[in-house]
């Protein structure tokens, strides 16, 4: 009975062995692939003002997902570059897209878009904006504003171009999804577009991303583990058999 015993005893210290062993293989595959989605998705930038404050400040790390500009919509907070606005990488909201009409402000105070009033909880300011403006955006173009509204240069300087202050779509490089330091967590896509014509966008896949790299980490872990575990509890269990004797 002792030589079956140690028998089924070394055929579960195999099948463990084995068990942690892939853990370990599946854990590399979601930890590093985790990491190589990631980084094909998104790309890191640095907000440099205040004129998206509250939503993201000066400083504030965040995480932009790779986009094609014909996928930005109403209620996006894009990073762009146009030769107007500077020729540097620039974050801002978009409030029109190609054919809006974006007028400021109603009796209320609040930014319309094609005649509808747009709610907008992210402002720091209670009113819209503190000057008036009426602008149609030409075909593939966005018309662009800061959540700062009281200190944003946005698409409200630039009305008198030829765009009426509208950027093209190809400016745009990426779309901020998340603020990554400090951990503010994923920006809230903002209904206030939403019964507007296209709706607003899903967020990107980072919460995906980031369950990919804890779940292989966990799994490294864990599969790492078992082979001292398994030798200590061996250890043990030989020295209360010796002991029984």
């Amino acid at each position: 009975m002792s030589a079956t015993g140690r028998n089924d005893d070394g055929r579960g210290r195999g099948l463990g062995h084995l068990l942690s062993g892939l853990a370990v293989a599946v854990g590399c595959v979601l930890f590093l692939g985790g990491f190589a989605w990631g980084a094909v998705e998104y790309k890191p930038y640095t907000v440099p003002t205040q004129s998206m404050n509250p939503t993201v400040k000066a400083g504030d790390r965040v995480l932009a997902q790779r986009i094609d500009g014909a996928d930005v919509k109403r209620g996006d907070v894009v990073i762009f570059k146009d030769k107007a606005w500077g020729n540097v990488p620039m974050v801002k909201r978009v409030v029109g897209i190609g054919g809006d009409t974006v007028t400021c402000c109603d009796r209320g105070g609040k930014l319309t878009v094609n005649g509808r009033e747009i709610d907008e909880p992210y402002l720091h300011d209670t009113a819209a904006s503190t000057t008036k403006f009426h602008a149609t955006v030409p075909k593939d173009q966005l018309f662009l504003l800061g959540d700062e509204r009281d200190v944003s240069l946005d698409s409200r300087v630039h009305l008198e171009d030829a765009a009426n202050g509208s950027v093209p779509r190809s400016a745009v490089s990426a779309r901020v999804d998340a603020v990554a330091w400090p951990l503010d967590g994923m920006l809230e896509r903002p209904t206030g577009f939403k019964t507007l014509p296209g709706g607003i966008s899903r967020p990107g896949p980072l919460t995906l991303v980031v369950g990919a790299v804890i779940a292989g980490a966990v799994l490294i872990v864990v599969g790492a583990a078992y082979g001292p575990l398994a030798r200590r509890f061996g250890r043990r269990t030989v020295g209360a058999g010796a002991g029984a004797r």
